[in-house]
């Protein structure tokens, strides 16, 4: 298996988009997501390896993931190339997709949302 798959957090692109994830969360939340010490690359590492799910995914209509650390990736049950190729509204039930509307919502006027605690479901279909 390819290292990018298995080591996303490697690329350059997602040490950057690791940045920005953390700049933001500081930003809106005015508090740190995890400790930020060390390389950007050690940094991109933590917040792949942290012991909570981390999303993050673009805003067009239909986003699309962009980024799921490793706990985001387990408890969905895919693996980065999946992850990375399903729009995130497959990762709610139908009828909590008004929760994940309104939690979108959220981050659109907020910036962020900490407490996103909808019911999500996993490729197989475990809630």
């Amino acid at each position: 298996m390819n290292a990018n798959i298995l080591f996303p957090w490697q690329q350059e692109e997602l040490i950057l988009h690791t940045q920005r994830i953390l700049n933001s969360f500081k930003h809106w939340a005015g508090h740190s997501l995890i400790e930020i010490s060390g390389s950007p690359i050690q940094i991109a590492q933590a917040l792949f390896e942290a012991p909570f799910p981390v999303y993050s995914h673009k805003s067009e209509p239909d986003p699309i993931f962009n980024y799921g650390n490793r706990k985001a990736l387990e408890l969905m049950q895919l693996n980065w190339e999946q992850l990375t190729q399903m729009p995130s509204r497959y990762s709610a039930e139908p009828i909590e997709q008004e929760e994940r509307s309104r939690l979108l919502n959220q981050v659109t006027t907020k910036g962020y949302v900490t407490n996103g605690r909808g019911v999500r479901i996993s490729r197989t279909g475990k809630r």
